[in-house]
């Protein structure tokens, strides 16, 4: 591949200014503008690399629906992972989740199910009761659930969400942001990979006798589609977050506030179909390969790798990779001693000019002082300007 790597000098080892090396590249075909869709909000995430492809009103803030319930399977999914909480685990059916409205799997009140029946119920057909009791079990009551769900919130940076309840019905203070929606189905795509086929990707559901059909209907339209969520608001309008794969390449399409059932699953495939057809995901330096080899002044050794934390991933226009044009901003002077895993500068990836991605990068390695010869010898090049 050719890189065309071109790392960037602190202007004189001390200042503390950055600058960057130009590097030529003829310009290459743009990508065209994404779709124009009707719904209020939408991002279209590269799920790998984590880059925006699209997005319209990110962080305007809508009353979520059933797309809350992506929060309550998250953290279920966790209770699971950690071991406090198993899907063959018998629960008894409380009144308040069989008297739950709306979208229901039917519960009985006294009924004893399991915590896979009752994933099933929340995540293929959006049952309310189903959410309220795996609320009651995990958290004692549903109220202090809703605790967690905004914990969990905070600790996944989803700055323009809070939730009320755990159902989605319509409450005051109750708000989710298509950017936020997406960071939450990404950490559940990488958190529980296992959990999450096993439970999203089901297009129907048998309990208590009565047969449901997962409401979202793109499981069926598009056979890249995996899995996703739907819900919908008597004033936003309707909402889908779906997750899609293809040739290598993984997306996450958010729509909020489409104004029909049929326009968001349009809207929503219309994302995914842009996606595949003008981007793809690439490797650029795989997990544990130096993107650079930076000489180190004064030290037990004279290189240090210079890494990013996992691969390095980046999203960009199909077929120009090799267009692609790598900036790293380094200091010119790299002076022991240096720590393992020391934040050193970042990597910059762009097409035609544009960013597509920062990369910070990290020392591999741990580099001590040098001896005094060595320290002496080394001061000696640097103040004759090596």
């Amino acid at each position: 591949m050719n890189r065309c790597v071109a790392f960037a000098c602190l202007i004189g080892a001390l200042t503390g200014f950055w600058a960057l090396a130009p590097v030529a590249a003829a310009r290459q075909p743009d990508v065209p503008s994404p779709p124009s869709l009707g719904a209020a909000s939408y991002v279209l995430m590269a799920y790998q690399s984590g880059q925006t492809l699209a997005a319209q009103h990110a962080d305007r803030e809508l009353p979520p629906g059933s797309v809350s319930k992506l929060m309550v399977g998250y953290i279920v999914f966790g209770e699971i992972r950690a071991g406090r909480l198993s899907p063959e685990t018998e629960v008894t059916v409380s009144e308040k989740a069989w008297r739950m409205h709306g979208p229901q799997m039917f519960l009985e009140v006294g009924d004893e199910v399991s915590i896979d029946a009752l994933l099933h119920g929340l995540i293929t057909t959006s049952g309310n009761d189903a959410a309220v009791q795996l609320a009651q079990y995990i958290a004692g009551t549903t109220r202090t659930f809703v605790t967690y769900m905004n914990q969990y919130a905070q600790r996944l940076n989803l700055t323009h969400s809070h939730f009320a309840n755990v159902t989605g019905q319509p409450a005051k203070g109750e708000y989710v942001s298509a950017a936020d929606v997406a960071r939450l189905y990404a950490a559940m795509l990488r958190r529980f990979p296992q959990l999450y086929r096993r439970y999203y990707s089901q297009k129907s559901f048998t309990y208590n006798g009565i047969h449901q059909y997962n409401r979202n209907s793109l499981l069926w339209a598009d056979p890249r589609v995996g899995g996703g969520i739907v819900g919908a608001d008597k004033a936003a309008g309707y909402h889908l977050a779906a997750s899609a794969r293809h040739d290598g390449t993984r997306v996450i399409a958010v729509v909020l506030g489409a104004r029909s059932a049929r326009a968001r699953k349009h809207e929503c495939d219309a994302l995914i179909n842009y996606a595949f057809r003008f981007y793809r995901n690439g490797v650029l330096w795989p997990a544990g390969q130096p993107v650079k080899r930076m000489r180190v002044w004064k030290g037990d050794a004279d290189q240090v790798a210079v890494m990013a934390k996992g691969p390095v991933n980046v999203t960009y226009p199909r077929g120009q990779r090799d267009a692609l044009v790598y900036r790293a901003r380094l200091p010119v002077h790299l002076i022991a001693p240096i720590h393992k895993g020391e934040r050193l500068g970042e990597l910059r990836i762009l097409y035609n000019e544009r960013l597509l991605k920062d990369v910070p990068l990290y020392a591999g390695a741990t580099v001590g002082p040098g001896n005094v010869v060595t320290r002496v010898y080394d001061d000696l090049r640097l103040m004759l300007g090596a």
